[in-house]
């Protein structure tokens, strides 16, 4: 961690607590130390909200939209302190948070959440995304006191993993698509989404792929000349609510029908918010396994 960004974090926390209680977390900008354990905390990441949901921690606020159902209960005791990109710094400076965690999408806010509140990004950058998810969850156990659930989220996760790992096996490889609208754009092994590769080893269908955050833009010639055995399909309009084309509109035409993929009914679309919205929240994680786990298992 560079000197001035030390001094930047070590400027945050002065004068939040004493020492005593105090502990020392990993961040997406390094170490830092948090006074005492947190309890009023604010959340802007929604992988962060999804893991911390798992582990039984409440949470006082969060972004006006949570985008997965599974985490709609968490509004209801909470108060809506901004968007994901921009928090409302008023409605936080209300709710006098202990510590407020931001990542991702809105991690561009660090800075101006810190006048607030003391602030930690948590940002998953997906290299390795299920290590960084294991490291996160053990973080968020260790702070707020709940290391024996952590247990638990880790195990389930395992056992998702374990099962998923079975269901591929030769099964044949894969392509991952994204839809956005009309637009197609594919991803490859060293990819945001290529941990299901590595994780899983699921056999990648082409290995040349650019990296890109949005994917490569492709034809649907190009699909059908890779020709794989499985499409893992991901709606970004479904999982952001734009209201565009969904992805099995967009996909349902003849060179895409020509794939084995296609022909064999072997065509996976994941639950879209999870996989997109919240990658690297455990709980969401667990439920993106447990789709590829029931696609490639026999029916």
């Amino acid at each position: 961690m560079r000197p001035a960004a030390a001094a930047f974090f070590a400027a945050i926390f002065a004068g939040f607590a004493s020492a005593a209680g105090a502990m020392e977390i990993d961040t997406a900008k390094g170490p830092v130390e948090i006074p005492q354990r947190p309890e009023r905390i604010a959340v802007f990441d929604i992988a962060a909200i999804d893991t911390l949901d798992g582990l039984g921690v409440e949470i006082a606020g969060v972004p006006d939209n949570l985008y997965i159902d599974a985490l709609r209960h968490v509004d209801d005791g909470a108060e809506t302190v901004g968007t994901l990109f921009e928090p409302d710094l008023e409605a936080l400076s209300a709710l006098a948070p202990d510590l407020v965690i931001v990542g991702g999408r809105s991690s561009a806010q660090l800075d101006s959440v810190s006048r607030v509140a003391p602030t930690v990004d948590m940002t998953l950058f997906g290299d390795d995304l299920i290590a960084e998810a294991r490291a996160r969850v053990t973080t968020y156990g260790e702070l707020f006191g709940k290391q024996d659930e952590a247990a638990g989220l880790l195990a389930d996760l395992d056992s998702a993993l374990a099962k998923a790992r079975e269901a591929v096996a030769g099964k044949g490889d894969a392509l991952i698509l994204m839809t956005s609208g009309t637009k197609v754009t594919a991803y490859g092994m060293a990819s945001r989404f290529g941990w299901l590769h590595r994780e899983l080893d699921l056999p990648p269908a082409v290995e040349a792929i650019e990296v890109a955050n949005h994917g490569e833009a492709i034809s649907f010639e190009f699909v059908r000349e890779v020709n794989p055995d499985w499409l893992i399909v991901l709606d970004r309009a479904a999982a952001i609510g734009s209201g565009e084309q969904n992805a099995k509109a967009t996909l349902d035409n003849e060179l895409v029908a020509a794939t084995n993929a296609w022909q064999k009914q072997q065509v996976v679309y994941l639950p879209a918010a999870d996989f997109y919205i919240a990658a690297g929240g455990v709980a969401s994680t667990i439920r993106v396994l447990d789709a590829i786990t029931r696609a490639f298992s026999p029916s």
